[in-house]
């Protein structure tokens, strides 16, 4: 009888482990978080049809499929969303390594996200402190447009307004609010007594997206909150801010982000009540990035310079 002779080689075909091209990986990385591909490309700065081809060649690699047509809209696939949370993990985990072992002292470059408002209100106006006080970090900021966002992988930590729980990301309340209507002196000017609250049925209201914080604030201070349904809608806190700096209107604005205006003189505040929305700001940073000198060293100054401001004496109050 004969057997058939074992030779040590296989007639299969080897498989070949094949590691996707970083910028692949950043594309479904970004298409997952922005949830559209327009806002990856912007994101970025490639062309729309260049996040296309990256993702195309991901689906070759990984032989399954990233994108799905659903009515006129492109989504991503539950496979998918999921794989690029892993992909968001390894990126914050690659980019945190490379910070700590490039470090010499306390250097290093820092990518920091926040919301609009607070990079435009506060922190624009202190980061030089830090930069002054650790020359050897770059410091970069992020206008977050989702203000509870922290899967960037490339933010080494993010301040967030409202949080939502994320696996391996510590949250730590940062800043309480305090929100009262302020305006500037000219537009005070214009009403013979504006202690009296009755006159804000004269006064222009400016809001942000909808009348929630004036309806609030009315119904604490003792007066219809239908009375808050008029006035104009923006979508951005700066540019309610910009409007109410020049004599625009009243809106409804924090005393703590917006005091250096109080401070000045530039804004005024005409009736003591305020809400003290328990919110507020919060320090989120994925777990990996905790024992980051950069970004310890970070989180203390912050956490020092709110205090100052925040119990800085206001002589508009």
């Amino acid at each position: 009888m004969r057997y058939p002779i074992r030779t040590g080689f296989s007639h299969e075909r080897p498989v070949i482990k094949r590691f996707p091209s970083i910028p692949a990986l950043r594309a479904i990385e970004s298409v997952a978080r922005n949830g559209a591909l327009w806002r990856a490309a912007e994101e970025l700065n490639v062309t729309r049809s260049a996040i296309s081809h990256q993702l195309r060649l991901l689906e070759h690699d990984l032989d399954f499929k990233i994108l799905d047509r659903v009515g006129n809209r492109t989504v991503i696939t539950p496979r998918a969303r999921a794989y690029a949370e892993d992909v968001r993990r390894a990126l914050s985990m690659i980019a945190s390594s490379s910070a700590r072992v490039s470090q010499q002292g306390l250097s290093g470059r820092l990518t920091v996200s926040a919301p609009p408002g607070f990079v435009s209100a506060w922190l624009c106006l202190h980061a030089r402190a830090f930069t002054e006080a650790h020359p050897d970090v770059v410091l970069n900021v992020v206008s977050a447009r989702n203000l509870i966002d922290t899967s960037n992988p490339e933010v080494d930590t993010f301040v967030t307004f409202g949080h939502e729980a994320r696996a391996r990301v510590r949250i730590e309340p940062l800043l309480s609010v305090e929100f009262t209507p302020l305006c500037s002196p000219v537009y005070l000017s214009r009403f013979e007594n504006f202690n009296d609250i009755s006159l804000l049925d004269q006064a222009t209201l400016l809001h942000v997206s909808d009348f929630t914080d004036w309806q609030n604030w009315m119904r604490l201070s003792g007066l219809p909150p239908e009375n808050a349904q008029r006035g104009i809608c923006y979508s951005d806190m700066n540019v309610v801010h910009t409007a109410v700096l020049a004599g625009e209107g009243i809106a409804i604005g924090d005393v703590v982000l917006w005091r250096k205006d109080l401070d000045d003189g530039l804004l005024m505040r005409p009736f003591s009540s305020s809400l003290h929305d328990d919110t507020g700001y919060f320090l989120c940073t994925p777990e990996e990035n905790l024992e980051n000198p950069v970004v310890m060293e970070f989180h203390n100054w912050l956490k020092t310079q709110l205090e100052m401001s925040r119990f800085r004496p206001n002589r508009n109050r």
